[in-house]
């Protein structure tokens, strides 16, 4: 094993760090990577790595898809890596689930099957078009909640000073990114993302969580979990799939999980898995700390 810094934790990336062909010289070259891309098939009855490694694009985006895949991708490249499993842990949206897989809490393939589930059950909940998720540069997050609460638009990931994701139904994201354009915001634009994410009108999804998580096993995690719900350490396992089912109609503390992790006497962050979103966050949240890619 390769051994990481006692103030380091590993962090893991949710929807948006995905592109076609992540993943296949893993595959290709590494026994233990090739291992998670064929449990994660076995697990969804479905070659989900022919779509992960050859596209299209439009297919691998789909929520349906996408969030096992860089679920797969990610524990692929931490078992490849052979790097040591940190005191804490993190993950954004999805990646907290690929967190939960890494700290030994969730099979590889109890979790592609959850995180297939929570795809479909996203997508169930809201008509194709009815809802919209968007992003506001430049604004606080104390201004943009007070925006969202004139229009009634949900918070769904407070990222860092100054990005904030906003979602819900269609019409009320629209009204938000208007008044947030007014307000002085640098942009404030949809996002490529086929369901509302994080939002009140995910409650029928929520529901469907629930009842998937009481059928399968959450063992305690190897690591501390920083949740995307309380920004706070947590290893209940009770506690964890209580979080997993609000995460989905509630927002996503990833600044203040920052924080709180340099609060406990982290000073680096290791993001495993496609992507550098977090990587280019955790400076920006907090520049005391530094921020790498797990490079294999």
């Amino acid at each position: 094993m390769t051994s990481v810094s006692d103030s380091s934790i590993l962090v893991f990336p949710g929807q948006g760090s995905q592109a076609v062909g992540m993943g296949k010289d893993l595959y290709d070259n590494n026994p233990d990577a090739r291992a998670v891309f064929n449990e994660v098939d076995d697990a969804l009855n479905q070659k989900l790595s022919d779509i992960i490694f050859n596209g299209p694009m439009d297919e691998l985006t789909l929520t349906t898809n996408v969030q096992p895949a860089i679920m797969a991708v990610s524990i692929a490249m931490l078992r490849a890596s052979g790097i040591e499993l940190t005191k804490y842990v993190a993950g954004h949206s999805l990646g907290e689930y690929t967190a939960l897989c890494a700290a030994g809490a969730l099979s590889v393939g109890d979790t592609a099957k959850l995180l297939r589930l929570r795809g479909d059950a996203m997508q169930r909940a809201v008509p194709v078009g009815a809802g919209l998720t968007a992003v506001i540069l430049g604004l606080d997050i104390d201004k943009v909640r007070e925006i969202c609460a004139q229009t009634d638009c949900d918070v769904a990931n407070d990222n860092s000073p100054g990005q904030v994701v906003v979602s819900g139904a269609r019409d009320v994201v629209e009204k938000t990114l208007e008044i947030a354009k007014s307000a002085g915001a640098k942009r404030a634009m949809p996002l490529a993302l086929s369901v509302p994410v994080h939002c009140r009108i995910q409650a029928p999804a929520a529901d469907e969580m629930h009842n998937a998580l009481e059928k399968i096993e959450i063992k305690e995690p190897r690591a501390i979990l920083i949740s995307n719900k309380t920004a706070a350490p947590m290893t209940d396992p009770t506690e964890i799939k209580d979080a997993l089912v609000y995460q989905i109609t509630h927002g996503v503390h990833w600044r203040e999980s920052v924080l709180k992790m340099h609060e406990l006497g982290i000073t680096e962050t290791i993001e495993v898995g496609p992507g550098a979103v977090l990587t280019g966050l955790t400076p920006r949240i907090c520049p005391e700390m530094t921020a790498k890619k797990l490079e294999i």
